[in-house]
């Protein structure tokens, strides 16, 4: 991997990492693109910038976020997020149904699998189906 912020990875190389490794590049991500997202629409503290960016990562919306972007994913797309929701995870945080956890963790794992197989376009289309959604919510 020669580069690091957009990294390229073999389809071959992603299928040998673990789940929770993929989901644990797909928080990051997801993360990130909400932070930059909340900056980028206008002035705030930073204390509101880190209210809302917990708000719109926690397990509950993430689980949320997969039913809006769901029907829109290819059946190898659905196949890296299955993968994801399913994986065995240790713990589950307060504030979080079993649920809700299993499926933010099949989206983390899917924008993980995405970022590291170099699909910067697709990442941003479905993470804008997402927050336009969001956007229309509030």
């Amino acid at each position: 991997m020669e580069e690091c912020f957009r990294p390229c990875v073999s389809d071959r190389e992603l299928n040998a990492m673990s789940t929770l490794a993929l989901a644990h590049v797909g928080d990051a991500v997801y993360e990130l693109l909400v932070r930059t997202r909340l900056t980028l629409e206008g002035n705030r503290t930073a204390r509101v910038l880190h209210r809302e960016a917990v708000r719109r990562v926690s397990a509950p919306a993430q689980a949320r976020a997969i039913k809006k972007i769901e029907m829109q994913l290819t059946e190898t797309e659905w196949e890296v997020f299955r993968r994801g929701r399913n994986a065995h995870v240790h713990a589950i945080p307060r504030g979080a149904a079993v649920g809700e956890y299993h499926a933010a963790t099949g989206l983390e794992t899917l924008f993980g699998w995405l970022y590291l197989r170099g699909e910067e376009q697709r990442v941003n289309e479905l993470f804008r189906m997402i927050m336009e959604d969001s956007d229309n919510a509030t």
